[in-house]
Parts: C-alpha cells; structure tokens; sequence
C-alpha cells in the first residue's frame, strides 16, 4: 500500500496546475492533502469524483482557509472529521481515517510565525493532537500520521538552522515537542530509511528558495513504533512541482 501526503497551498490552484492528471499516474492507494482552501461546496466534481477514490473532506469556518481532504481506493471503516477540542475543529485541520488495523491521521498543524498568540495556539494543538493520537494507540489500534507539522526537527532538517534559531518552524519548543513525539513511542519514518541533509518538503516561493534547494524539512509520516515491521520505505519526491510543498509517502505492507 502507498501512501502519500501533499501541502499543495490551495487544492483549487494544484488543480488548475495538474494535480488530477499527476495522480492518475502517480496512482497511490491513499492521497492526503493540506491546505486546501476550500469548502467542499467550493470544488469542481472533477475533484471530489475522481475515479478509483472516495473523498473526504473537512474545511475550516474561515472561507479560503487551512482544510485537509482525503482521496482512498481502500474503503475505511470510518471517517471522523471531528477534532477534541472545538476550538481547534472549527480550522479544519485533522481527518481520522480508520482502517480497522490502523488509524490515519492527515493533519494539517498550526503556523505559529504571525504573532504570540498563534505561537501559543500551535502548542495547544500539539499537545492535544498528541493526546488524541496515544488514546487510538491505547485502544490497540496502530497511529499514522501524516502531514504539514509546521516545525523542523533536527538542524539537518532545514538549510540554515542558525539563522532560524528564532523563527517559528525550528524554536526549541517547537522541536521539543517532536521530541516528546517520538519518546510517546512514534517513529520518523524518512529517518529510517534516508539519514543524508538536504532532504526538504517545503521552499519559500518568494525567494526562489527552491532553485537553490534552501528548504525545510516540515512535512512528515510518523507511525507508531508497534508499526514499523510494516513499513518498506519513506520517501520525498522533491520534484513533484506545484506547490511550495513537494509531497511525501510510504509503502507498507
């Protein structure tokens, strides 16, 4: 089974540059998305009928605004789109995706960088996403979880760590948290199988950081470490155009 997962900054735009026809040949069993923008009544039937998948999505109540979608082949037992804590539903940030064996979680997780308040906010969903995740593995189901997490980890995960050493997206408490991540017993599955730098999911576009590869390392697949014997590789596809994001995935067994 291939998985995989796109930040594609606004699903309207990706399909306008290709998206549909890029999936059709990519063809992976389980399509996330981030980002989408858009209400579900906002999109084309082109892509909430796309041959082969059944697709769900979920939006947030602010038009234009954050929203995840996902397109599957396989059918899921259910589909939550319902996140703990309302305050946190009301962006459209998380689908809970159950396949009986294991839980997917496609989640787009908060940019902290505009102000304190968001900053702080990030870390509230952190914390509660994390608790929301370790309840579906306590009850003895297996966790993965995919998408934008907004945060570097390790100073091999982004071009310039020095220079963003107080910059949201790789402050120590943000790191600090993927720390507790991977201690709650969740596996970085890129790492486990592609140690090498320069492996970068996201350019600022403005400053053309991508021709120069001058990128971050903010989009993930973590699984829980129960998991892993399934997983036969994590990988980048760097140049999968179309976004500021480039998409990401696994193959499991």
């Amino acid at each position: 089974m291939r998985i995989i997962s796109w930040n594609v900054n606004g699903i309207r735009a990706a399909h306008k540059k290709g998206f549909l026809e890029w999936l059709d040949q990519e063809s992976p069993d389980i399509m996330c998305v981030q980002e989408t923008k858009a209400s579900e009544d906002q999109l084309p039937d082109a892509l909430k009928e796309i041959p082969g998948y059944t697709s769900y999505f979920i939006s947030a109540e602010k038009k234009g605004y954050s929203g995840v979608a996902v397109f599957t082949k396989a059918k899921p037992e259910q589909v939550t789109s319902s996140f703990p804590a309302e305050s946190f539903s009301k962006e459209g940030r998380v689908l809970a995706v159950d396949y009986g064996e294991f839980v997917l979680l496609n989640v787009y997780f908060p940019n902290g960088k505009s102000s304190a308040e968001r900053l702080q906010y990030k870390m509230d969903f952190y914390d509660d996403f994390l608790d929301y995740a370790d309840g579906i593995k306590n009850s003895g189901k297996h966790v993965v979880i995919c998408g934008d997490v907004n945060t570097a980890h390790k100073e091999i995960d982004l071009a310039r760590p020095k220079a963003n050493e107080g910059t949201s997206g790789f402050l120590p408490i943000e790191r600090a948290w993927i720390d507790k991540l991977l201690e709650h017993g969740y596996v970085d599955t890129l790492r486990l199988f592609n140690q090498e730098p320069d492996q970068y999911t996201y350019w600022d576009m403005i400053t053309r950081a991508r021709d120069r590869n001058v990128g971050w390392r903010i989009d993930y697949f973590f699984v829980n470490e129960g998991f892993v014997p399934r997983l036969k590789t994590g990988f980048i596809l760097a140049d999968v155009m179309g976004s500021d994001h480039c998409p990401i995935g696994i193959e499991i067994d």
